[in-house]
């Protein structure tokens, strides 16, 4: 009886260490990573591919805190699938170079996650890319959207408060097109995609 006691408040532990919402710092900085040479190009500079390894790698550093991890995925048969990436290119990485990421939730609901992420030069500071995304959380049997748990809803909103402050990023939303060609602006506008 004392054994199942022990038990019993061991199993209220964990469950109220998975309902604790986790601590963020804003932006969060991925831990740095480094530039392959396998990933150079017949330009000499990274591929783009592998910007979005590093953009992916940062993503899944950041989301674990949220508690969105492998674990997660096993546990709970839930996971998130990303529905739309916007990335700008801004300055070459070349063999060697050692980056850090950062991750800022932008916003979410019950069932969407929207963020924005920099890779920059860990060293030098300066900006590579930029990329702006929308997951959606997935249950794993249905392969259908659904809403996240209550747990990990608590974790978004303490990420949201704690990056409310930060300033709105200048790329966000940005649309693809020909500067000048306002029909064409218009056009993408008015057929945004929704998920």
């Amino acid at each position: 009886m004392e054994r199942d006691a022990r038990d019993q408040h061991r199993g209220n532990e964990l469950t109220m260490e998975k309902k604790t919402p986790a601590f963020f710092f804003a932006p969060f900085v991925s831990s740095t990573m480094r530039v392959e040479p396998t990933w150079i190009d017949y330009n000499g500079h990274m591929n783009m591919a592998y910007y979005h390894v590093l953009f992916d790698r940062a993503l899944d550093e950041g989301f674990s805190l949220l508690g969105l991890d492998q674990e997660y995925v096993e546990e709970r048969r839930a996971s998130f699938f990303v529905a739309e990436i916007h990335t700008l290119y801004k300055r070459e990485l070349k063999v060697h170079n050692q980056v850090r990421v950062t991750l800022q939730l932008v916003d979410y609901d019950e069932k969407r996650v929207h963020y924005y992420m920099e890779i920059r030069h860990a060293a030098e500071g300066w900006i590579a890319a930029s990329l702006e995304g929308l997951s959606l959380h997935v249950d794993m049997e249905t392969r259908k959207v659904s809403p996240f748990p209550e747990d990990i809803a608590a974790n978004l909103a303490v990420m949201k408060a704690t990056h409310a402050g930060l300033a709105k990023p200048q790329a966000l939303g940005r649309i693809i097109g020909i500067p000048g060609k306002l029909d064409k602006h218009e056009a993408l506008l008015a057929s945004g995609t929704r998920h």
